[in-house]
């Protein structure tokens, strides 16, 4: 099933109304209602069609990962993450002085951590 909620995010932050979403899929207003609202889901070529318009992966639309913008800059580049990596960078942070090294120079710190643990 399709996440409702994150649809209805990607569609305000793209700055389309219902309609003209729907136009760009193929499909009409009431779709688009239904979607969001969980009560229809979409066809495997809307799906499609969404990711194209959206530049997101089907399983952020899905509600199987996590969408983030790495740079503040940018206003179309995503990255999808894991619910894994998600916890992975949350424990990173529990620990405040690894963290910051680590975030100084990720390259480096992925280095580092590499040499590490082999």
């Amino acid at each position: 099933m399709l996440n409702g909620n994150r649809l209805r995010e990607v569609r305000k932050a793209k700055g389309l109304t219902q309609t003209e979403l729907g136009e760009l899929i193929g499909v009409g207003k009431s779709a688009i209602c239904c979607y969001e609202k969980e009560t229809r889901n979409p066809t495997l070529e809307a799906v499609i069609e969404m990711i194209h318009v959206f530049g997101v992966s089907a399983d952020y639309l899905l509600g199987a990962d996590y969408l983030v913008k790495p740079n503040k800059d940018s206003l179309e580049e995503y990255v999808s993450l894991t619910k894994e990596e998600v916890i992975f960078i949350e424990e990173l942070k529990k620990n405040k002085l690894v963290y910051d090294i680590l975030m100084q120079d990720p390259k480096r710190g992925a280095e580092l951590v590499k040499k590490e643990i082999g």
